[in-house]
Formats: C-alpha cells, sequence, structure tokens
C-alpha cells in the first residue's frame, strides 16, 4: 500500500495472506490518520480533541450496530465483523493519541508503559485476532515487541518530538544521569547523554528479545512479517548505538541496504542469537 510515513516496519506487505492486506491497510489508515489527527497541522488542542472524540463516536455507531458516518469507518466496519476484532484495542489507540495532545512529559518508566499499552500494543492484538492466534502467550510475547517498537520511535525521535514540546525519556531518568531537559535542546552528546541512551537501547533490545520468539511460533507469512518486524527494531538500536546516541545530528533510520540485511537476518531468525 502507499505509506506517507516513513515506518520501521513493513506495513500489508506482500508477506500477507491477500484476503488480509486489505483489512491491514484499512486499520492501518483508521491509525494513521488518527495519529495524524494528534501530531500533524496548526489545529488547537479543543480541535484536536474533537476530530479524535468525532472518531471514538464512530466506533460507538459499529459496536450500535449504526452504520458510520464517514467513509473510513464505513470501510472498517464491515471487517470489523468479518472478523469478529474487538472494539476495546481502537477505543485504546484514540485515548493514546488524545493523551498525546495533552501530555507533554512521563514522570517514570512505568507511566510511560501505561502509553505505550494503548498507543502500540493494539496494533499487535487487532494482528492476532486478525490470524486467530490471540492466545494468552502471544498475546504477551505481541504486547512486548509492539512496546519494543514504540520505544525505539521514541528514542530515534528525541529531536523530532522536541520540536513538538514532547519528551518521551523519563524524568527520573534524566534525573538519573545527571540531565535535564536542556541537555536535549542544546542537541549535548557527553558522556551522561551516551549512557542515558545505551540504557534506554537496552532496556528496548531486552523487550524485542522477550517477545521475539513469537514470530517463530506464528506459522507462515504472519511469522515472517513479525521476523522483519523485530529485526527492523533490533537494526534501529544498533544504529542509535553505532552513533553513541547522537539522535540530533543523524536520525537512525533504515535505508534500502538495510532491508537487504534484514532479509537475511530475518532467514536466519533465531531468539536470542544476536
Amino acid at each position: 500500500m502507499p505509506v506517507d510515513h516513513y515506518e520501521n516496519f513493513p506495513v500489508a506487505s506482500i508477506l500477507l495472506p491477500r484476503h488480509l492486506r486489505r483489512p491491514v491497510e484499512v486499520i492501518y489508515r483508521f491509525a494513521r490518520s488518527a495519529d495524524d489527527i494528534a501530531d500533524e497541522g496548526e489545529a488547537g488542542d479543543a480541535e484536536r480533541l474533537q476530530a479524535l472524540a468525532a472518531y471514538g463516536a464512530e466506533l460507538e455507531r459499529i459496536e450500535a450496530g449504526i452504520t458510520p458516518e464517514t467513509p473510513l469507518f464505513q470501510d472498517l466496519a464491515p471487517i470489523l465483523v468479518a472478523h469478529d476484532l474487538p472494539l476495546q484495542p481502537f477505543h485504546d489507540l484514540l485515548s493514546a493519541f488524545a493523551q498525546d495532545v495533552t501530555v507533554k512529559r512521563y514522570a517514570d518508566y512505568p507511566a510511560l508503559l501505561d502509553y505505550c499499552r494503548r498507543s502500540a500494543n493494539p496494533v499487535g492484538r487487532i494482528m492476532l485476532h486478525l490470524f486467530e492466534a490471540a492466545t494468552p502467550e502471544n498475546l504477551a510475547r505481541s504486547d512486548a515487541i509492539c512496546t519494543a517498537l514504540q520505544l525505539i520511535n521514541f528514542w530515534q525521535d528525541v529531536a523530532v518530538d522536541w520540536e513538538k514540546q514532547r519528551v518521551y525519556l523519563p524524568q527520573e531518568d534524566l534525573l538519573r544521569f545527571g540531565l535535564d531537559e536542556e541537555a536535549i535542546a542544546a542537541g549535548q552528546v557527553d558522556e551522561a547523554w551516551c549512557a542515558l541512551m545505551d540504557f534506554q537501547v537496552q532496556r528496548a533490545r531486552q523487550l524485542m528479545l522477550d517477545g521475539a520468539p513469537l514470530a517463530l511460533d506464528l506459522p507462515g507469512r504472519f511469522g515472517w512479517e513479525i521476523r522483519l518486524t523485530v529485526e527492523g527494531g533490533l537494526r534501529i538500536l544498533e544504529k542509535i548505538g553505532q552513533v553513541g546516541g547522537d539522535v540530533f545530528r543523524r536520525r537512525p533510520r533504515l535505508g534500502g541496504g538495510d532491508w537487504l540485511l534484514l532479509a537475511c537476518r530475518a532467514a536466519l531468525f533465531r531468539h536470542g542469537c544476536r
């Protein structure tokens, strides 16, 4: 599908079974457009929250068996019914995007994890339901992968988020390493900053490895999709390490050459091999 935003993971790729590409595309449109409401453009906070509330109202119409009013949700409704998808993950996403409008700092890691539980984990849970593989163990591993991906995105986007007046690095971690937000504003890369970023990289890496067995447990194309997703996240962490945590001057991202590397790594995928 055409993807207007850079992503660290494949979206509705050829690895997905053909009958699921359309559902994934529509679900991606829902999540991406809702995220853009919170992040993009010049709208004020009240207008953003109102627009997100309108998305929530459309979900409630679907839940009540009422035809949605907008084309996006008219496309989404039959997918939810056909695949018996729970609505809670969709509401959780909207909750997280609304939080982005009003919450710009996180006091500690548990608070950040609670945000990830609603901003990232629902995507994996929806995918598992699409593949009829939403067992408790699979859901737990998916949550670990999705939270890791969200954290990785935060660490590569420290400078980008600062421009949006957001800091996802937990305040307690900045204090622990003797740093404050002036270090972010100045793009300060010293010993303390490198230590902080290495700590965050290792934290996200461990989460990713905790969830990685999911890619081996799920069969066929879905397993390959998850392998590429896991390897993509780990590759970004490698790139952050290679620049010593200097995400200010060069945002780590996946390029054309990386995808060949990821394909090779996915073919040799083993939990904990690296």
